[in-house]
């Protein structure tokens, strides 16, 4: 996830007429199972692992693609599930966020966050490339994930996450590592040193291992992120890391003036979250608990309880959840779990929601049925090697939800089916059960491995364009 020094603008366009195409991708493994009410489908494969989706001011979905750039892709609007792809321009790492006015583009590389000025119309990236925060390089985990608040204009919230499994040194705040930040990007100017991240902004949180999906609840603004946690995990010498310690659902306060629940230590290098609590010595232990490896006096349960911040929801172990959004109104949120590796057997790769009212998850602390499932993979023992892994979520003004797949190099579109829409065409998933895949063609070499499928209905056409940053 290393970002390359110049910038090259691919300026020729590929024009491809909406009229008369139907869509027929499919999947090159078992069709997805979706929740009852909801249909997906598959719109765009043939890309190089997409991470981070935005949509922009104009409506065009920004997709980064690994090591190779972002996609921008403008959508002709057909009303459903069904988009193709039009044109086709080349604009970095996993980071990606837009100011508010929609006209500078931020992008992070595991060191450092970039700005451009970006016109959405044209669309085009200006030739200057400014830094904005410095001062992140470290190993282990390199995504840097950033969210532009929009309740307070302005407030860039960026992530950094450990330099390996356990990361001692992040048991020491001055590390700036395993923290969530926000910096006031209002406060630079042209002549402007770039922050340091270690030494400036405001911390949001520290003691997060890998939190690489954080969002703004839209209501209240309260601040969330979705934790992954240790692997090869043992407690009093006992190997409990088949079911533990659970993935984390975060919260940080917000940012206005309060600094109510804020900058506190989430556990993170000694501290865990509970999910199973069949694990030696449990002394009334129960999910979502702080607990310690061991019984010492420097870490043990009673302080990780105690000095501790205990997530508002735990997940199953190992599900990797990589991004986390929230519907406008506030009242669920979707979180994509990438899935496991460090299991006997497999766990997460899917979409699952949340109900929020007023700001808070409705589950309890200590609830092990808080998510409902939302597009999931029909045969887990098919997984990593033969299943979509979600990673970026986005939603579009309508309310469909676009996710990125990294191991399978594919967008896919969800939606709430309505009244009078259709499920016809190639790739549709609807909640009507599991069933497997027609494999698609070949892949092509270059750009035009990326398919251009679209047909009137379900999803609306498609535009596109790379912009190449490295």
């Amino acid at each position: 996830m290393k970002l390359y020094a110049s910038l090259l603008l691919i300026a020729s366009l590929q024009v491809v007429s909406t009229q008369s195409v139907t869509c027929n991708l499919e999947p090159e493994y078992a069709t997805p199972v979706m929740a009852d009410g909801w249909e997906s489908r598959l719109i765009v494969n043939g890309l190089s692992r997409p991470r981070s989706i935005l949509f922009d001011t104009e409506g065009a979905l920004l997709v980064v693609e690994q090591r190779t750039g972002i996609r921008h892709l403008r959508l002709a609007d057909g009303n459903g599930t069904c988009l193709s792809v039009q044109e086709e321009t080349n604009l970095l790492n996993h980071g990606l966020a837009l100011s508010n006015d929609g006209r500078t583009l931020y992008a992070s590389t595991a060191d450092v966050v970039y700005a451009w000025d970006y016109d959405p119309a044209r669309p085009s990236l200006g030739n200057e490339r400014r830094t904005v925060i410095n001062g992140m390089d470290s190993g282990g985990h390199t995504s840097r994930t950033l969210l532009m608040s929009q309740r307070q204009p302005g407030i860039l919230v960026v992530s950094r996450g450990s330099d390996g499994n356990v990361d001692i040194e992040t048991a020491d705040v001055i590390s700036g590592r395993s923290q969530i930040k926000a910096f006031d990007l209002n406060n630079l100017t042209a002549d402007s040193d770039p922050y340091g991240y270690a030494s400036q902004g405001r911390l949001l949180g520290w003691g997060l291992r890998n939190s690489v999906g954080v969002a703004e609840e839209p209501m209240e603004g309260g601040i969330y992120s979705v934790e992954n946690s240790v692997d090869e995990i043992e407690r009093d010498g006992v190997d409990i890391h088949q079911d533990n310690p659970g993935e984390e659902m975060n919260y940080h306060g917000f940012l206005n003036a309060s600094t109510e629940d804020q900058g506190g230590n989430y556990g993170y290098p000694y501290c865990f979250a509970l999910w199973d609590t069949a694990v030696p010595n449990n002394d009334g232990l129960s999910v979502g608990n702080q607990f310690s490896v061991e019984q010492s006096t420097t870490s043990n349960d009673t302080s990780c309880r105690e000095d501790r911040i205990a997530p508002r929801l735990t997940f199953q172990a190992h599900m990797a959840p990589l991004d986390i959004i929230f519907l406008p109104n506030g009242t669920e949120a979707f979180i994509s779990f990438h899935g496991s590796w460090d299991r006997s057997a497999p766990v997460g790769y899917k979409v699952s929601s949340i109900d929020f009212i007023s700001g808070s998850p409705v589950a309890a602390g200590d609830s092990r049925t808080a998510t409902t499932d939302i597009m999931s993979n029909p045969d887990l023992s098919a997984c990593p090697g033969n299943c979509f892994r979600p990673v970026s979520l986005a939603m579009d003004t309508k309310g469909r939800m676009f996710m990125s797949s990294d191991a399978t190099n594919e967008i896919w579109v969800l939606a709430k089916a309505s009244a009078g829409t259709s499920t016809g065409g190639g790739g549709v998933s609807t909640g009507t059960g599991a069933g497997t895949g027609t494999a698609a063609s070949p892949s092509e070499s270059g750009n035009a491995a990326v398919r251009r499928e679209c047909q009137a209905g379900l999803l609306p056409a498609l535009f596109w364009a790379v912009w190449t940053l490295f």
